[in-house]
């Protein structure tokens, strides 16, 4: 391994740079074409929201700064695009639509979070029993899953807004909360999870490496004895490693993770799970190779990308708890990943060794032994300037006091002088390459990787105050620049949200003026009704009045008359004389005189000579009425002229009818069937096959052949031998089949039936399809003439005669049962209506009203006017259709290119606010598909249905009294009542409808009586829908064009990299040549643009995925060109011995420091590695 492989600081938070971030690799996110939300503000305006859109969208710096470049109508239309999604499902008005379904919000977890930390608190271990709260754990656990989940799906915002809630503090001090029942359960992996999960976001990955015991309190997590618990800490703690800034944190967390566990040594516990082989532990390959991995990461990461002696100081650190015979025994698992990692744990190892013997010119060097070290100490310093301190620290050493704090002495002395190698090891590499660097290192080498591991020693501290000093100007001026944006956003939202009010009060108002005139017309025409009934009431009194005394006048005459008439006063003809001249006196018809052949009882004697007085008036309609009937009862009327009796034979049974309609005998003459006989064919025809075919009686085991076919009939025979029960049918069989089908479904006694008919079905047996079905067998004529001649054998009549026979009895049937159908039908086609009322009236206000559509009309004609020339130029305004027709304009020069294509393009970059067009008419997809003639012809039928109610009402109250369970009056009059109030609100929301739509249609120069909702708003639907798909299509053509730019770019680079790499070896080659050294196998310097400091960008920060990071180190994809650059090196290495004193002083190469050798093997193929695990990953996800 190298000693040093580029420049880089060692502590990302102490930087001025940059702060501590993974880079997302272009193409990792798409921007989702959304509804838009508000009209372009103004240049500055969009420059400050688009930039808190760019910090929202967690892009690395080249990709922020080409973000910020953009035209203003590409930030206005990004900006609308990543902005409508996170405002949720609202309404009109802001508000919340009452469908939608919104997810828990930051505050739902932290809420739940902050209560399960408080119960913990204040809960003992012992307070409850281990089957009491094993109910909580899994609730708990749910409510992390969901978390977890939450934080990866969500929106950045989210995950910002959970962390200024303080969410990263409550989960945090939850983990610390947990206590013996909790923390080997599956809630602590849970709560693990959710802190992975908000590192996955590079705003949460900040906050944690920010955070003072973020770290420190995961690292905490591996005292667990659950080892998924152990696995996805060491996963979070290895990925960290990875991430600038965050591999110090890692060991400063094991650090504390060592106070916290009593161990005597950071690592301990580490190498301890490693060697477990009982229990859990015995076959868990995945804990042991999340381990190696683990280690992996901390000795080649961070400053061990670049320090020699920064991996050799952590390795000494693995070798002393004894890691060595613990991967020798590791071995035994043969697992292919686990051996990945011992191997290149190994390899590494050997290769830091070779370096650092090359160091002092020896093939190997005994860290193992205390003589062999200072002997090379000895040799390698006794000619030169430093030995004199070699010997002062020697004597001093021997001072130190025996008793007391002696070790602890000796610890901080073994500190001190890591933290000193380490500070003063940046150097010498980069002067290797660059001798020119090293008055431009001397001045940053102190500020970049001063400390890569836990310094005892405040060194420099006054430019570390300037830094934070700096760092918390910058800081507090980009608070204070949010909180302005923030300030700026909520007032923008706040002017909008105004003039929505303002547009739903001028809509109210109006509203509530077209109610008023309707209601004032409404109380003109009811007064001017209630003035004329009561003129006719008062009419029908003065009738009545008068007629009470006609009829009074005229029973008293009447009385007279009978007197007369008993005492025999005048002759029979006198009297008859008089009543009849009575008659026409009072203006009444007289009855007409009696037919010759009636024979009247001979008059009584004479008894008065002189005639009655005429009758009193009012009494004689009622006379005239009953004289008639009263001789046609006494004379029987003349006899009909019927045809001659035809000859027809009898049948044996009765049969079925054929249902026919008879033609009158007064008609008969002169058609042809006044020459036809019937007669002479009965004896041709087989009267006893129609007999037993056409039997009314259905006859329960008979069949019957034809003498020329085979098939069976209808009957069967099911009991032979007893008696055959007749069953009579006069109706038409297949009518008797679907009435009898009809009643199984029904399920109900024909007594039931109805009893439901005639209470009005008020216990709702009767559902409306079902009432819609009986309809169809309302008894004829005919079928009701037959059924009364079989009435006396009515159990004999099958079950569908039975059943038209029982309804037959039940008075206006048919009339009853369609007022029953309209009353369950009304409430359902009103609210079938109403939405599509609603619909229209709303899509008509907001076309009318959309400023956003005048804009694009404007843009549209403009765009005509351009383009056009001649009859069809110079146009003041255009048929809304032709907006459709915008696609069939095709571009000449870019293929798939359209005149909407292009629209679009002139509005992304010029008027965004058009884009939210959408926003504007929300109603118009609904409208869309509204017919007006459909909606005539329901308004119609409910008006008909309702007068045909009401004459039923009529007769039925005129009807006298009704059967006993006949409720068709009282019910009804209340469903007349009810309804007609519904129904003439429903039709004034009709018209409403109607004249805003006519008004709407009006306004875009279109003719109302011709144009439907469904054709007028369809425009704009299916406008709206080709704009997206345009504006999609754009993004798609945009798209492939970066991808294509962006793979010539990689490829670029690659070649560039070859190139400079082949460079850089002869370079490397002449300048180890002159230092006297051996030239090594080619590969590149670490100081080359393919060292470990770019692989480690291209892997922890171009990636972007916090989870890529742990699969590519779980798996070895991160060290394995690495594995095979030492296998193919140690094949082609040839060993040179180079002999004592060739660089005459025994330090050759070093210059009397602690410089050593870059390694040129392998920092090379790293960055090969990692370029092309990068484009791998970029490759899946595009």
């Amino acid at each position: 391994m190298p000693a040093f492989r580029g420049r880089r600081g060692w502590c990302g938070c102490l930087q001025d740079d940059e702060p501590p971030e993974i880079c997302v690799v272009e193409g990792v996110f798409s921007l989702q074409t959304l509804t838009p939300t508000q009209p372009m503000p103004a240049i500055d305006e969009l420059d400050s929201k688009f930039a808190e859109l760019v910090e929202e969208l967690d892009l690395t710096a080249p990709n922020k700064a080409a973000m910020l470049g953009l035209p203003p109508q590409k930030k206005w239309q990004i900006y609308c695009s990543r902005k409508s999604p996170l405002e949720g499902v609202t309404g009109p008005n802001g508000a919340p639509l009452p469908g939608a379904t919104l997810p828990p919000t930051p505050e739902h977890y932290i809420e739940r979070l902050k209560d399960m930390a408080v119960q913990l608190k204040a809960s003992a271990p012992d307070d409850s029993p281990s089957h009491e709260y094993g109910p909580k754990i899994e609730s708990h656990t749910a409510l992390f899953d969901a978390l977890k989940t939450a934080l990866r799906t969500s929106a950045h915002s989210f995950v910002i807004r959970f962390i200024e809630l303080q969410g990263l503090p409550a989960l945090l001090e939850l983990l610390q909360a947990l206590d013996i029942r909790v923390a080997n359960s599956p809630l602590h992996t849970s709560l693990i999870g959710c802190i992975k999960a908000l590192m996955n976001n590079s705003t949460g990955r900040s906050h944690v490496l920010a955070h003072p015991t973020g770290i420190d309190t995961i690292a905490r997590s591996l005292a667990a004895d659950n080892i998924k618990t152990k696995i996805a800490a060491l996963e979070i703690l290895g990925a960290v490693c990875l991430v600038p800034g965050g591999h110090k944190k890692v060991l400063t967390a094991m650090l504390n993770y060592q106070e916290y566990a009593a161990e005597r040594a950071r690592f301990q516990g580490i190498v301890n799970d490693l060697d477990k082989s009982t229990g859990a532990y015995r076959d868990d390959v995945n804990l042991k190779t999340a381990i190696m991995s683990f280690i992996n990461a901390v000795l080649n990461y961070g400053p061990g990308q670049e320090n020699l002696e920064f991996r050799l100081h952590l390795r000494y650190e693995f070798l002393m708890l004894g890691i060595q015979p613990v991967i020798d025994k590791l071995r035994k698992h043969e697992n292919e990943t686990l051996n990945r990692h011992l191997d290149f744990f190994e390899m590494v190892r050997n290769e830091d060794e070779k370096e650092l013997a090359r160091k002092f010119n020896h093939e190997h060097v005994d860290t193992k032994s205390a003589t062999a070290m200072f002997d090379l100490l000895r040799r390698k310093l006794s000619h030169s300037g430093a030995y004199p301190h070699l010997l002062s620290l020697l004597q001093h050493l021997l001072l130190l006091p025996h008793g007391g704090p002696n070790a602890q002495h000796w610890l901080m002395f073994d500190r001190v002088v890591q933290q000193i190698v380490l500070q003063q090891e940046e150097r010498p590499t980069s002067e290797i390459i660059d001798p020119d660097a090293q008055d431009k290192t001397s001045e940053t080498s102190s500020l970049k990787l001063q400390d890569p591991d836990a310094a005892p020693l405040q060194i420099d501290v006054r430019k570390i105050v300037k830094l934070l000093v700096k760092e918390e100007e910058l800081v507090a001026a980009r608070t204070r620049a949010e909180d302005l944006e923030k300030e700026n956003s909520d007032i923008n939202a706040k002017l909008a949200k105004k003039e929505q009010e303002l547009d739903l009060r001028t809509q109210e108002k109006e509203d509530l003026e077209t109610s008023l005139a309707r209601m004032r017309e409404r109380l003109e025409k009811e007064s001017a009704n209630h003035s004329q009934a009561v003129q006719r009431a008062m009419n029908a009194e003065m009738r009545a009045e008068d007629l009470q005394h006609r009829f009074v006048s005229e029973q008293q005459e009447r009385v007279r008359l009978e007197r007369l008439v008993t005492e025999g006063s005048i002759p029979d003809d006198q009297k008859v004389a008089g009543l009849q001249g009575g008659c026409g006196a009072n203006g009444a018809v007289s009855p007409p005189p009696p037919p010759p052949p009636c024979k009247l009882p001979p008059p009584p004697p004479p008894m008065m000579a002189a005639p009655p007085p005429p009758p009193a008036p009012g009494g004689l309609p009622k006379m005239n009425a009953m004289l008639p009937n009263q001789m046609a009862a006494n004379h029987p009327a003349p006899p009909k002229m019927e045809a001659p009796k035809k000859n027809v034979p009898q049948p044996a049974n009765p049969l079925k009818s054929f249902n026919w309609s008879k033609l009158p005998d007064s008609k008969l003459q002169g058609t042809v069937w006044s020459e036809l006989d019937d007669t002479r064919w009965y004896n041709s025809i087989e009267l006893e096959s129609i007999d037993k075919l056409f039997s009314a009686y259905q006859k329960n085991g008979v069949a019957y052949t034809f003498p020329f076919q085979n098939d069976g009939s209808i009957e069967d025979l099911r009991l032979i031998g007893k008696a055959k029960t007749k069953i009579l049918s006069v109706i038409d069989g297949r009518r008797a089949q679907n009435c009898t089908i009809l009643l199984s479904k029904l399920k109900m006694s024909d007594e039931e039936i109805s009893k439901a008919i005639l209470s009005m079905d008020s216990n709702e047996q009767l559902p409306i399809d079902m009432v819609e079905q009986l309809l169809k067998f309302t008894p004829s004529a005919e079928e009701r003439a037959l059924l009364d001649e079989h009435s006396e054998d009515i159990d004999s009549l099958a079950r569908a005669d039975r059943f038209l026979y029982e309804i037959s009895k039940i008075p206006h049937y048919e009339q009853r049962l369609r007022s029953l159908h309209y009353k369950k039908r009304f409430q359902v086609t009103v609210n079938d209506l109403v939405p599509r009322i609603s619909s229209v009236m709303e899509a008509s206000r907001e076309v009318a009203r959309s400023r956003r559509l005048r804009k694009l009309l404007e843009l549209v004609l403009a765009l005509g006017n351009y383009m056009n020339r001649g009859a069809r130029g110079n146009a003041s305004g255009f048929r809304l259709a032709s907006l459709n027709r915008l696609a069939d304009t095709k571009s000449s020069a870019a293929k798939g290119t359209t005149l909407l294509h292009y629209l679009v393009q002139i509005i992304e970059r010029k008027f965004k606010d058009i884009l939210l067009l959408e926003e504007d008419l929300p109603h118009v997809k609904e409208a869309s598909k509204v017919s007006l003639g459909e909606m005539d012809k329901d308004i119609s039928m409910l008006r008909a249905g309702l007068a045909e109610v009401n004459r039923e009402i009529e007769f039925h109250r005129s009807s006298g009294v009704p059967q006993p369970g006949d409720r068709f009056l009282p019910v009804m009059r209340e469903f007349h009542a009810q309804a007609s109030v519904r129904f003439a609100e429903l039709e004034d929301q009709f018209q409403d409808m109607k004249t805003r739509f006519d008004r709407a249609v009006r306004l875009f120069g279109e003719d109302g009586a011709v144009v439907q909702p469904d054709e007028f708003f369809g425009i704009f639907d299916g406008f709206l829908t080709a704009l997206m798909e345009a504006k999609q299509d754009n993004e798609n053509f945009r798209r492939r064009a970066e991808e294509e730019e962006k793979r010539a770019k990689q490829e670029a680079e690659l070649k560039k990299r070859t190139i400079e790499r082949k460079s850089k070896e002869g370079l490397l080659s002449s300048v180890a040549k002159n230092l006297g050294l051996k030239s090594k196998s080619p590969s590149g310097g670490p100081g080359s643009p393919g060292n470990g400091h770019n692989g480690t960008d291209a892997t922890g920060n171009k990636a972007g995925e916090f989870d890529d990071l742990i699969s590519a180190l779980r798996t070895g994809d991160v060290f394995g060109e690495d594995m095979a650059k030492f296998k193919r090196s140690r094949k082609t290495r040839t060993t040179v011995v180079v002999p004592a004193g060739a660089n005459g002083n025994g330090t050759a190469g070093s210059n009397g420091s602690n410089t050593s050798p870059p390694r040129s093997r392998n920092s090379i193929g790293r960055e090969d590695s990692r370029e092309r695990t990068v484009v791998v990953v970029n490759q899946r996800r595009q």
